[in-house]
Formats: C-alpha cells, sequence, structure tokens
C-alpha cells in the first residue's frame, strides 16, 4: 500500500473509532452525524491545502522556466524580483526543499546579478554530493507530497504537458549549467572585491594628498612674511644701484 493511501487509511479508521467511542457514550446520532461531517471537511480541506502547496512549486518552475529559456525577451527586474520572491515563499519553512527548485533560485539570483546568493545555493548543489536527490531518504511530508504529484505528471504526461516541459527544461539547465553558474558568480564576486579595494586605494590616496595640502597651506600660513614696503624699498634700491 502506498504511503499516501496507507495515511488516508488510518485517518478514515481514527474517524470509525470516534464515531464509535461517541455511539458507545450514549450520543445522539444527529450529533455523530454533525462531528462526522465536521471531521470530513477539516481532513478535505487540509489535503488540498496540502496539495496546493505542491502546486505552487510547479507554478513557479513554470514561470522560472519561462524567463531562463527565453533570452531574446527583455525581462524587467521586477518581474525576475517577483518569481525568485514567489519561489522563496513556497519553500519557506521546508527542511528538504528540492534540489531542483534551488537551482531554478540560483539560476534567477544570476540573471538580476545576485551572484553572491547565487553561489551560496550553487556551492552546496554542486559540490555536496549529498544534496542529490538519491540521498533523501527521509523526506518530510511536504517533499512527500512534491514527489507524489511530479511523478503523476511524469506518469500522465497529457495531466499537464506545458508543467512537465518546465520540469524537463529546468533539468537540463541544471545538468548542463550549475557548475558553469557557480564558477561564473565566484569570479563575478573577485572582480567586485578587486573593485572595492580599488575604489577604498584611490579614497586613501585623495585623503593623503588631501592632508598634504592642508599641511602646506598651514606651514605656509605659520611663515613671517616681510612687509610689502621694505619687498618693494629693496627692489627700488636693487634698480638705482649702478652696476660696475
Amino acid at each position: 500500500m502506498k504511503s499516501g493511501n496507507k495515511r488516508f487509511a488510518q485517518k478514515v479508521i481514527a474517524v470509525v473509532v470516534i464515531v464509535t467511542m461517541l455511539y458507545g457514550a450514549g450520543v445522539a446520532p444527529v450529533v455523530m452525524m454533525f462531528v462526522s461531517g465536521v471531521v470530513l471537511v477539516v481532513f478535505l480541506v487540509s489535503r488540498r491545502s496540502q496539495n496546493r502547496e505542491a502546486e505552487r512549486i510547479f507554478d513557479f518552475y513554470l514561470a522560472a522556466e519561462g524567463i531562463l529559456r527565453d533570452e531574446e525577451r527583455k525581462w524587467y527586474g521586477f518581474e525576475v524580483a517577483e518569481v525568485i520572491e514567489e519561489g522563496m515563499e513556497v519553500i519557506d519553512g521546508m527542511t528538504d526543499p528540492p534540489p531542483l527548485h534551488l537551482f531554478t533560485i540560483a539560476a534567477l539570483h544570476h540573471l538580476t546579478g545576485n551572484y553572491g546568493a547565487c553561489a551560496n545555493l550553487l556551492t552546496q548543489l554542486v559540490e555536496d554530493e549529498y544534496s542529490d536527490e538519491r540521498y533523501h531518504s527521509t523526506p518530510s511530508p511536504r517533499l512527500r507530497r512534491y514527489v507524489s504529484l511530479l511523478r503523476k505528471i511524469e506518469s500522465e504526461p497529457s495531466l499537464a504537458p506545458q508543467t512537465l516541459g518546465a520540469v524537463r527544461s529546468l533539468e537540463r539547465m541544471r545538468r548542463r549549467q550549475a557548475s558553469s553558474l557557480l564558477t561564473s558568480s565566484r569570479k563575478a564576486l573577485s572582480i567586485e572585491r578587486l573593485s572595492d579595494h580599488a575604489v577604498e586605494d584611490v579614497d586613501g590616496v585623495a585623503e593623503r594628498i588631501l592632508d598634504c595640502v592642508v599641511n602646506a597651506r598651514t606651514t605656509d600660513h605659520n611663515v613671517v612674511r616681510q612687509p610689502i614696503g621694505e619687498v618693494l624699498r629693496d627692489i627700488y634700491q636693487d634698480v638705482e644701484t649702478p652696476t660696475n
């Protein structure tokens, strides 16, 4: 029995046990029916909400793949930023997010020039072998629902052909570009650090030059100067004195 069906059977058994206990306690049938209806509604709403969480991941894949694939279209920065934010919200609090999801967010960060965030995500995915899917042996409930929906889409391509196409396209990008994006991001970060150091050096030189100018002016003001009258008298005397 699949884990999802097993959990459903467990919940059905729990409802039957509760109804039996109420019946044994002499509760009226109307009350038991009401309680059973409330439990059923809560269960259906909760299950629909959980499934919607998994569906949102695939909605994010669709939006992100369209941005990453269509290189000719000029995307506004806020459009990409909104998709990144959506992707982060979907996995907020998820202890074991899908590696494909993390790669997609990293690729979007690289597109916007946020090389630090891109490098942080890809370092784990590229250099840590245990981040690969095959090592996720104890999934969280959210990851299990995501994988269940993914396998359903893969087994029934007609169910969501666009979504399946986006997933496969992103997987190809991940295989071909993950390492190169990480290398590119690290080079860009190195250049940024060198530029920052160069600016700091220029600022330091400018400060030293300014200090020299100020000191020179201060020293010049402290020099005892000869009165202008005496200077002119000396000049006239030199002019009037005949040369031999």
